[in-house]
């Protein structure tokens, strides 16, 4: 029995994703894909541009016409993202683009067109994706989903201190009416709202660190290995 091929990690802001789809891609070899980049470097050239976030018909037809790619990279955080050949992965995680990513993303054309490329780097396998949307919409057939939460006020102070660990320091109620502000938009939108997938293992990550997490899903994956062999040695 192979190991899962797509692997599908979803969840709100700073619920533990990222270091978690980073974790099970290092040990399985995979490519690990944070799918949020995408609408943080529409965003981001959005911004550069001039281009209002707010104009839904400005900023999908900036996401059409934007030649958009992620490549595997030794580097942190293991990928490179391009914006019409130029490198603009430290770009991605600024407090501007936090606070103007959640409209972008939230429009159809923009998840329309990302989805497709998404899509399509998930289909060839060998990928954790980690997102909002994935299990849902963009790999309804993943292998395996996971689905991350935790209370908003868990989930900003992990965001505060990475900004502190960044030497970036915020104030923490800034950062907690972002986070909610982005739930509201994330969960509310029409299009591909925030939700677990129906067959997504659910888990709350408020007292858990995140190797407790890694440990939780790898042993599931485990489980369901073990699981599939048993069958295929009954059959």
């Amino acid at each position: 029995m192979e190991w899962p091929l797509t692997i599908a990690i979803d969840g709100p802001a700073a619920s533990g994703k990222t270091t978690l789809a980073r974790a099970l891609a290092r040990r399985l070899g995979y490519l690990y894909f944070d799918t949020g980049v995408m609408y943080r470097a529409v965003t981001w050239c959005a911004i550069v541009h001039g281009v209002d976030t707010n104009d839904e018909t400005a900023i999908v037809a900036l996401a059409d016409a934007t030649k958009l790619d992620v490549v595997v990279s030794q580097n942190e955080p293991g990928y490179t993202v391009y914006a019409d050949g130029g490198d603009i992965t430290n770009h991605l995680r600024t407090p501007e683009v936090d606070r103007r990513v959640s409209p972008v993303s939230a429009y159809a054309g923009v998840r329309e067109a990302m989805a497709r490329e998404q899509r399509r780097i998930g289909e060839r396998g060998r990928v954790v994706m980690a997102g909002r949307d994935i299990g849902t919409v963009v790999l309804p057939k993943a292998d395996l989903k996971i689905y991350l939460d935790a209370p908003p006020e868990v989930r900003a102070r992990r965001r505060w201190k990475e900004f502190q660990d960044m030497g970036r320091g915020r104030d923490f109620d800034a950062i907690l009416s972002e986070v909610k502000a982005r739930d509201r938009i994330d969960s509310g939108r029409l299009v591909a709202p925030l939700r677990p997938a129906s067959d997504a293992v659910v888990m709350d990550t408020t007292d858990l660190n995140a190797q407790d997490v890694f440990e939780f899903v790898w042993e599931t994956i485990e489980k369901r290995r073990r699981a599939l062999q048993e069958q295929d040695c009954a059959g």
